[in-house]
């Protein structure tokens, strides 16, 4: 058998976040690769900003029209052996993932569906669409063991396959001193609860007077969290935007502590990242979180939205140099499951258990129809 032909429908980095960080990682390690040839279907579906209703229908009908009809779609997916969907929730879901599994299906390409969202527990309630959509794909494969028990509780099966990360541009380093330095790369979204951060860093900062906080991200709740941060009289807080993924890693290794709040989460590259450079990670106890961080194994949980506790959990950190120290190296240790070879095998074998299956049956899309109706 040659080259395996996977066409990865995801969005580009011209919209940055998870699904286009990690389609971007995997596209890059298969590049020259003897068993794969893997390219890129960009489906860039969600507007940059909030648009007014009859804005809103016109957008959507412009991107189904493209998304569905589109000539390079069916060109590149035609060309395919199997078609590597990327998948957020609710109308991202319903503009790019949905279209590109019925017209994979159409052409007879098996599509295995990579679903990252966090919010997956109300998005497969609510959308019977989207049950049927994902429990008719050839294969589902998720980050995370939040994820996968999420998909069992709708009696559909999936498997783990973790996110990528770059030990080469992560490099693990121990900060010895620990410094009052701060790093969040959450989006200003309100899922991620970047308030929380700032509300914790007010009560470490009343402690540790030197203390910084830099933000890095974007996002609809920028203006209120700048609004927050200026109320809180927080000094020392860099709001660093929009960074690309080639230069994340530069902000990982200039801080000491990693903090996120999210209310809603899967398994963040974020927090991976951080365990890679050596960051002890303070977060929120919420969604996959657990399922890649124990409590005071790999770094410490606190209850969703307690900044208290978040800023308790960092002042413990800099008093305790030895507990931070054993915090990175497990977390480190557990890091290494993400780095390429691992991850290779684990995608390799999938897209060929994929290709196996296919072969003996193709599941009826007929049944996305009716429950839709």
């Amino acid at each position: 058998m040659g080259r395996l032909r996977v066409a990865f429908v995801a969005p580009s980095l011209r919209i940055l976040g998870g699904q286009a960080v990690q389609a971007d990682r995997l596209l890059n390690a298969w590049q020259n690769d003897p068993d794969v040839d893997a390219w890129l279907v960009p489906i860039d579906p969600l507007p940059p900003r909030p648009l007014r209703w009859a804005s809103r229908v016109k957008y959507v009908r412009t991107a189904v029209n493209e998304i569905v009809y589109g000539r390079d779609l069916l060109r590149q997916l035609s060309r395919a052996d199997i078609v590597h969907v990327f998948s957020a929730s609710y109308t991202s879901f319903l503009l790019g993932p949905l279209p590109a599994i019925v017209i994979a299906r159409a052409l007879g390409r098996p599509v295995l569906l990579n679903y990252r969202s966090g919010e997956a527990p109300d998005h497969l309630a609510r959308s019977r669409i989207a049950r049927a959509a994902v429990a008719r794909v050839a294969a589902n494969v998720v980050p995370s063991r939040f994820l996968v028990e999420v998909f069992n509780r709708f009696g559909i099966e999936a498997s783990i396959i973790p996110n990528l990360v770059d030990p080469d541009r992560f490099v693990f380093h121990e900060r010895r001193p620990l410094r009052p330095r701060l790093l969040s790369t959450r989006n200003f979204e309100a899922l991620y609860n970047v308030a929380c951060t700032l509300r914790a860093f007010q009560i470490v900062q009343t402690r540790r007077p030197e203390a910084t906080l830099t933000l890095v991200g974007a996002g609809r709740e920028e203006r209120r969290l700048r609004a927050l941060a200026a109320a809180l009289g927080l000094r020392q807080v860099t709001f660093a935007g929009r960074v690309e993924p080639d230069d994340i890693a530069g902000y990982y290794h200039a801080n000491d502590i990693y903090v996120q709040t999210p209310r809603i989460d899967n398994m963040p590259t974020s927090v991976i990242e951080a365990f890679a450079c050596g960051l002890p990670v303070v977060s929120t106890s919420v969604g996959g979180v657990p399922a890649i961080l124990a409590h005071d194994v790999q770094g410490l949980l606190a209850r969703d939205d307690n900044h208290r506790q978040i800023a308790a959990h960092v002042l413990r950190l800099l008093g305790d140099p030895s507990l931070a120290e054993r915090l990175v190296h497990a977390a480190q240790a557990s890091s290494r499951a993400c780095t390429w070879p691992a991850v290779r095998a684990l995608w390799l074998a999938a897209y060929r258990r994929v290709l196996r299956n296919s072969s003996s049956r193709q599941p009826s899309l007929a049944g996305i129809e009716d429950d839709a109706a």
